[in-house]
Parts: C-alpha cells; sequence; structure tokens
C-alpha cells in the first residue's frame, strides 16, 4: 500500500469522530478542546498501531503484529529506532503526518538520572507506552477541514480505509455509558502531613538546598462505569487545548491539561511552562480582580522567571548556542475555571539533534518539579509518598517526519485496577504560605472532583 490522504467532511466536536473508533485497541485522541474552547486548533485519533512500546522499569516490550521482544536499551533510543525505519516527509498544513502517539511517565527520568527509590509506586503503571500509528485522522478547526492519512506500513489500514471514511463521515453522537465513584474520595497526605512537608521543603530552601519545589499530593476513590463517560464531561466544564483521551492496555488516561511541554516543528523548539495560577469567579468585577492580582504578583512572577531560567538551560543543551529566546513572559491565560500565569521560550535545534533528544534533555518539565531541578526531584521523591507515574510527565505525538508536540500532563486523571486517581500541586518557594498553597492544590482539582461528585 502507498501512502494516502483523503479529505473527510468536517465535524466541529471530535468527540463523535473517536467514539466510532474507541472499540479499537490503543485508541487515542488528542484533544484541542474544541468546540467548548476556542483556544486549541488541531484534534488527533488514532487506534490500531502497528508497533507498541511498553518500558517497565528496565526493560522494554516491542510489540509488532507477529512478533514481540524486551530489550534493556535506552527507551528513547529504541523509539529513535522505530521512528527512523518509518521517516517520512511531513504533509503541508498537517501538524502530524503518522507516527508515535502515548505517553512519558514522570518517572522515566530514571533511566537518564540518579534519583532514590523512596515513594510507593502504587499504580504499578509502565513509566512509557507509545504506540505507532500507521493511519490517523486529523481536524483541522481553524480551516474547519478533517483529513484521513495511511503511510502504507500496515496492512490493516488499506483493508481498514473504506470503513474509516464511512465512519468519520458520518459520525454518530458520542455516547456512553455511566461512570460513578463506588467509596470514598481520599488524599494520600492529610493536612497536617501536607503541613509537615511543606515545613520542610521551606528549611531545605532555607539552608540553601533548592529555591522551589513543586510538592503535590494525590487524590483517589473506587469507582466503576465507562471512563470515556466521565471524559466527556470533563471536556465540556473544563476543556483544555492540549487534552487527550488515551485508551490504553493497563489504563486509561484522560487529560484536559492548559499546558505545552514541547514542540518542534522543523528546527523550532517551542516551550510554555505555567507557573502561577488563580481562580476564576462568575461575578465579572472579581474575576478581573483575581486576574489582575495574578499579573501583579511578584511570588508568581519569581516562580514563573525561575521555572523560564530552568527551560532556558533545559532547552540550550540541545539547541544551537545563541538560539533561545523569551519569546512572551508573565501572560495571562484564562480558563474554565483558573487564570494562569504562562511564559513562552523559543529555540532553533542543533544539527544532528531531534525530538527525542530534546525530550531527554527536557524530562520531566521545570515547571512541575522545581529549582535545581535534580535536587527539587530528590525532595520530591522524599515527599511525596506514591510515585507520580503518568502524572507530570507528557502526552503526545512524534511524527514520522520528525515533528512533535507534548503537553505535560496536569489535569490529568488515571484510570485503572477499577481506581480513579488524580493529582494537584504548586510550587512552593521561600515566601510562600501553606495555607495558600494547600488551598491552590483544591481548587486545581476542583473540577474533577465536582465532577465526579454530580456522576455519583
Amino acid at each position: 500500500m502507498s501512502p494516502r490522504l483523503q479529505r473527510l467532511p468536517y465535524h466541529p466536536d471530535s468527540a463523535k469522530l473517536f467514539a466510532e473508533v474507541r472499540h479499537l485497541p490503543w485508541a487515542v485522541f488528542l484533544d484541542s478542546g474544541r468546540p467548548m474552547s476556542q483556544q486549541g486548533r488541531y484534534d488527533i485519533i488514532a487506534a490500531d498501531p502497528w508497533r507498541r512500546l511498553t518500558t517497565h522499569a528496565a526493560q522494554t516490550l516491542i510489540e509488532g503484529r507477529d512478533s514481540a521482544h524486551h530489550s534493556a536499551a535506552n527507551p528513547l533510543e529504541l523509539l529513535r529506532e522505530q521512528l527512523n525505519a518509518s521517516a517520512s516527509s511531513a504533509i503541508d498544513g498537517l501538524p502530524f503526518c503518522g507516527g508515535a502517539i502515548g505517553y512519558f511517565g514522570y518517572d522515566l527520568v530514571r533511566r537518564f538520572e540518579s534519583l532514590p527509590s523512596l515513594a510507593e509506586d502504587a499504580e504499578g503503571l509502565p513509566e512509557m507506552q507509545i504506540g505507532l500509528y500507521d493511519w490517523a485522522l486529523v481536524v483541522d478547526h481553524h480551516a474547519e477541514s478533517s483529513w484521513l492519512l495511511g503511510q502504507g506500513r500496515d496492512t490493516r489500514t488499506e483493508r481498514r480505509w473504506d470503513e474509516l471514511v464511512a465512519l468519520f463521515s458520518n459520525p454518530k453522537p458520542a455516547e456512553a455509558g455511566g461512570f460513578q465513584l463506588t467509596g470514598p474520595l481520599g488524599s494520600n497526605l492529610t493536612r497536617a502531613e501536607y503541613q509537615q512537608r511543606f515545613e520542610r521543603i521551606q528549611r531545605y530552601i532555607h539552608d540553601g538546598d533548592c529555591y522551589q519545589v513543586n510538592f503535590a499530593q494525590r487524590f483517589e476513590a473506587p469507582a466503576e462505569g465507562d471512563p470515556w463517560a466521565l471524559y466527556l464531561r470533563l471536556r465540556r466544564t473544563n476543556p483544555a487545548p492540549f487534552g487527550a483521551y488515551l485508551q490504553l492496555p493497563d489504563s486509561t488516561l484522560l487529560s484536559s491539561s492548559p499546558e505545552r511541554f514541547l514542540r518542534l516543528c522543523g528546527d523550532r523548539v517551542e516551550s510554555a511552562p505555567i507557573k502561577g495560577t488563580s481562580p476564576r469567579f462568575a461575578d465579572p468585577e472579581a474575576d478581573r480582580r483575581s486576574r489582575r492580582q495574578l499579573q501583579q504578583s511578584e511570588k508568581d512572577r519569581a516562580e514563573n522567571l525561575m521555572i523560564v531560567d530552568l527551560l532556558r538551560n533545559d532547552l540550550g543543551r540541545v539547541c544551537r548556542p545563541g538560539s533561545i529566546r523569551v519569546e512572551r513572559l508573565f501572560e495571562i491565560e484564562s480558563f474554565a475555571r483558573v487564570h494562569h500565569l504562562v511564559s513562552q521560550i523559543e529555540g532553533r535545534l542543533a544539527a544532528g539533534r531531534d525530538a527525542l533528544d530534546l525530550l531527554q534533555a527536557s524530562l520531566p518539565g521545570g515547571s512541575i518539579t522545581g529549582a535545581p531541578k535534580l535536587r527539587a526531584m530528590q525532595i520530591i521523591e522524599e515527599l511525596e509518598p506514591h510515585r507520580r507515574g503518568v502524572y507530570c510527565g507528557a502526552i503526545g505525538y512524534l511524527g514520522f517526519d520528525g515533528a512533535m508536540d507534548t503537553n505535560i500532563a496536569i489535569r490529568t486523571m488515571v484510570w485503572s485496577d477499577q481506581r480513579i486517581r488524580f493529582w494537584a500541586g504548586g510550587g512552593i518557594v521561600a515566601d510562600s504560605e501553606v495555607d495558600a498553597e494547600y488551598q491552590e492544590t483544591l481548587y486545581k482539582v476542583a473540577p474533577q472532583i465536582e465532577l465526579l461528585q454530580e456522576l455519583s
């Protein structure tokens, strides 16, 4: 089969399109939040990858249609080999031409950095789970166009093509079963435990160990039902430009992330860290006041600038000398429930470097670790009771053309073993106040908690 590209009718709500193929293995939906939010542009839908890479600790399982083997090599190098073997040119006007979609967990960094093993690995999920997709549907909401593409490397694409065209041309309403909690929702930290760990971080900061630590708590409850029903409600009430729904063998990921981690197009690198959050209000004047206070907050600006400097350093490891620029600094972006303080750093990738070099140099994102980065991660490992797993890793794609776009996996729920889990954290610095920091974690997860309570 040769590569194929076919224009299909445009539908403004891509959830209907994904619903047509979500029964297929490894079905994935990179979701810009349209039509509820106007901030995103592209949606990408794919399923049934012809190669799959799953990393547990020191071993990566590489599966094809008729074969499987394990390797102890660097998982990013293994992914590079797969992508290079299928390299192809970009498709004009589209961000994705086929390639890898999945997640890189926070704890994948253990393959590249020395971290203690103190926190409990309660979920036991892979550190990396990636599929290589021969076909994909790309929806461009600005151009109001939809394109079905196939690279021609998987015979199943040819056999399935006409069926996919029919399904995506006339989608039915996105329906799902129910979803409900079957027990109480709880955190892995009591309020008193949070304060004890907060005070420990403050001592580390005052002793000069670090400048900032992003400290998080995890929420968890037993549940039953269809996680797609939960995601449909989540994207309606809390749409985000870097959302995702990944239906994987071990888990289902439901992400409404507002934060871009790394984008690579040609040699242009972009990262847009969030550091600084304030709640939204129904009253317009109160909402404007909250936005203005965030914009003018010296504390939040200082935290944001620390992370900008950290990311400049990370990108500088793989970008051309002198190419890194801060394109936006301390800008406000408003979402359904919160305002965020956002900056944007850009650079030019050095010759001989690729998307996977960029990932390895930057994982996990500085906005969800702290500074200095390695010391902050060591403190996180000491003080957070459980490993983060998918949380604060990255979800997105790496194309056969070398392009990449990933989010920071915050505002992300994980469904596995009949339990739903989600996290929230914030950056702690020298002048942080424990009540304010604790409250920030609660209003970050308020949409998820309210939604679960409504469904139950």
